[in-house]
Order: structure tokens, then C-alpha cells, then sequence
């Protein structure tokens, strides 16, 4: 299984690298996140240059695409021809954002109909767009999903590794991250909550 952390410039690294670093936990058994880019080098928000592992074309051809947030994603939403670039399908994807990754979603047409999450600045633009912004860190409907807040990606993470590697190996990653004696208690929100989106959609 092959994930595309779509990671544009001005990229939030919280947003990117978390999600990234957790689901790559789980390599041994079967799935990768690779940092996708339109360019060949990104800068973040503070600076930081990163090298993309994909170039953007490769989220035709991930199974799971999570696209993250920045200090320009209104800029990318306002660039039809990088729009164009990420033909995004939920037949066949798992498809999550991260923060402002919501306006992607949003903007490409798979958030019709559906409350998401995002983070608080973020939220009015989004709600701008007709979308019903909820007041959590994690919401899923089928095979798409939207997280708010920096560390909400955590849960963006388990939801994408629950459903390509199975329950057990989400959890290991979750716990294995977890900081040291709270390691039950954070685990336990975590997978409870992605647990309880779904189970409430069923």
C-alpha cells in the first residue's frame, strides 16, 4: 500500500512529517507514506527545504493520498492547473486532509454534503465554501477523512493505518509514538475516537 503525503510550499511540518513518520512505522507490514510534491523542493512555513520522495503525479496511482496544510493553500486552491494536477478518486482512494488540506477537498468537490474538520483559522474559508465545519480533531465518512489541528494528525494517521494494515498495527504505531507513561491513555483516545466516527456512520 502506497500513501502520498501531498506536502505543498509553506507547508505546516507538523502536518506533513507526523503523519508521514507514523504511517512508516508500519512499512514492515506493507504500507509506505512517501512526501509528494509539485516541485522538486518545498519550503515550509519556517523555512525548511525539503526534498519530495514523488512528485505530485504520484497520487494517481497511491491508494491513500493525505493532503496537508500550509500557510498557502489558499494559493493552491486559487491555481486551476495544480487543481488539475491531483485527480483525486474516492472510489478506489483512501482520501484525508490536515488543517487547511480541507479547502483542497473542498474545492475538487469531495466535501459536498459532508461536515469536515480544519483547523480554527482556517475554518470561516471553509465555511465559505459551504462546508459545516465541526468542532473536533477527526471526522470520517467512508473513504474520506478531515482532521484539525497540528497534532490531530495523529488520528489521520491511525485512520489511514487501521484501514490498510488492520487495528493491531495502528495501534502498536500509536503506542510506540505516545509519550512515556501515558502511552495506554493516549492510545486509547486515539482508536477510540477513529473507532467511534466510524461505528456512528454504520
Amino acid at each position: 500500500m502506497q500513501v502520498a503525503v501531498v506536502t505543498f510550499d509553506g507547508f505546516n511540518e507538523l502536518d506533513s512529517f507526523i503523519a508521514s513518520a507514523l504511517i512508516n512505522r508500519a512499512r514492515a507490514h506493507g504500507v509506505t507514506a512517501y512526501i509528494t510534491t509539485p516541485t522538486p523542493v518545498v519550503t515550509s512555513m519556517n523555512g525548511v527545504e525539503v526534498t519530495g520522495q514523488r512528485p505530485l503525479d504520484f497520487v494517481a496511482e497511491a491508494d491513500v493520498v493525505l493532503l496537508g496544510s500550509g500557510i498557502k493553500t489558499r494559493d493552491v486552491v486559487a491555481d486551476d492547473t495544480l487543481l488539475a494536477r491531483l485527480p483525486l478518486d474516492p472510489a478506489r482512494q483512501l482520501i484525508g486532509s490536515q488543517c487547511s488540506g480541507a479547502l483542497v477537498l473542498a474545492h475538487l468537490g469531495l466535501l459536498a454534503g459532508r461536515p469536515a474538520c480544519t483547523d480554527t483559522i482556517t475554518r470561516p474559508w471553509l465555511e465559505e465554501c459551504g462546508v459545516t465545519v465541526l468542532d473536533a480533531p477527526f471526522h470520517a465518512e467512508g473513504g474520506i477523512a478531515t482532521a484539525g489541528g497540528c497534532l490531530a494528525s495523529v488520528y489521520l494517521a491511525a485512520w489511514t493505518l487501521l484501514h490498510t494494515v488492520g487495528e493491531a498495527a495502528a495501534w502498536g504505531v500509536i503506542e510506540y509514538a505516545a509519550p512515556v507513561g501515558e502511552k495506554q491513555e493516549i492510545v486509547q483516545r486515539v482508536m477510540s475516537r477513529v473507532r467511534a466516527v466510524e461505528a456512528a456512520l454504520h
